[in-house]
């Protein structure tokens, strides 16, 4: 096992990587200060529970806790008020306390889900991340947790940072292949952000990490959190440098609220708006060059490069407008200015958005 650790004074935790992490998930919990004998709740979706469930509260018991436990449907229907209720009057009926602790046993809806039911229990109490995911490298560390609203994605939320992450890589082995894609849209994001060095690692590697190669799977992971425990433990709550993260997600979250969560998963969303973000950097005259390789990289690993359907240009916009990152109405992106450099960008001309996003049908990104 190979360890982070998100530097936050008081709140700072642990994120444990490596093959048969889950294993040892009782003693972790225990150096994390969640001891024998209090009340898990772990909340898993019906693809996960069948696989890793019942080994997990085997585990935990077996470690003196007593564990309870809540099945969501799986996907991104998950995330929403009616659920969390639900998952509310479970744990009231359990008898959970204010040293009580939800486990998210799962992917990026699980650990969102899980965590902002934690940030509100009580106003609050511990929560552990157990992603499945190759996708939940990212939305497992950082605290960002949510629920969707029908008029836009992760609105209603909070920060409240787990106490710790233990990513066991045996888990991704169970994922079929589009999972596999989707999640390395965010590992090639961290690279696209931070660190080309990264990117190029990831082009020569693209064989050996597609084929499970536990050893540079293990890398790619390390590396990627690296990135990201870099930027959160210098702006935790997303004032300014945060924001870099976000880099392709104004555009992907607009793709993925306006196929009903369901035509495009969040990776990706997350690729076609890379490009996209790429595409507007060139337009705007801020970088040279970037939309090549971010489309050959993103088509290294078997990741779409244009949307598959037709959306309504003046639709996406209007989604755009409401992204929680935006100000005043007014639209905020991420982009490019060289591959491993990215910074922020306000009041971008609308017309400018508008040709990006016609561009971005079927084979648009010749």
């Amino acid at each position: 096992m190979k360890c982070l650790t998100v530097e936050l004074g008081e709140r700072s935790y642990p994120i444990w990587i490596g093959p048969g992490v889950r294993q040892k998930l009782a003693d972790l919990l225990q150096q994390a200060g969640i001891t024998p004998g209090r009340t898990l709740f772990i909340v898993t979706d019906q693809h996960i529970a069948p696989l890793y469930l019942e080994d997990t509260v085997q585990l935990l018991e077996k470690g003196g806790y007593a564990v309870h436990q809540f099945i969501v449907p799986a996907g991104e229907e998950a995330k929403s008020l009616a659920i969390y209720e639900q998952i509310m009057t479970e744990a009231l009926t359990a008898g959970l306390d204010r040293k009580s602790a939800f486990l998210a046993l799962g992917g990026g809806v699980v650990g969102d889900l899980t965590g902002f039911v934690a940030a509100t229990y009580m106003r609050g109490v511990a929560f552990v991340q157990i992603p499945t995911t190759l996708l939940a490298h990212d939305s497992s560390v950082g605290g960002k947790v949510a629920v969707n609203h029908p008029l836009g994605k992760n609105i209603i939320g909070a920060f409240h940072q787990p106490k710790l992450v233990a990513y066991d890589t045996n888990a991704l082995t169970t994922l079929p292949p589009r999972e596999v894609a989707s999640g390395f849209a965010e590992v090639i994001k961290h690279g696209l952000i931070w660190d080309e060095s990264f990117v190029t690692w990831l082009e020569e590697n693209a064989d050996g990490l597609q084929a499970f190669d536990h050893e540079l799977l293990q890398e790619a992971l390390l590396r990627a959190c690296s990135v990201k425990v870099a930027v959160v433990s210098q702006d935790e709550r997303e004032q300014g440098l945060r924001a870099i993260l976000n880099l392709g997600h104004t555009f992907g979250h607009a793709f993925e609220a306006l196929t009903g969560y369901k035509g495009i998963n969040h990776g990706e969303a997350v690729a076609i708006g890379m490009v996209a973000a790429a595409r507007l950097a060139e337009r705007l005259g801020l970088a040279e060059n970037v939309s090549e390789r971010t489309i050959r990289v993103l088509r290294q690993y078997r990741l779409p490069v244009a949307l598959p359907v037709p959306l309504d240009v003046d639709e996406m916009l209007d989604v755009m407008r409401r992204d929680k990152k935006g100000e005043g109405g007014k639209l905020v992106f991420v982009l490019p200015t060289a591959i491993g450099k990215v910074d922020i960008y306000k009041n971008i001309e609308e017309e400018q958005v508008r040709a990006v996003l016609a561009e971005l049908y079927e084979g648009g990104e010749a």
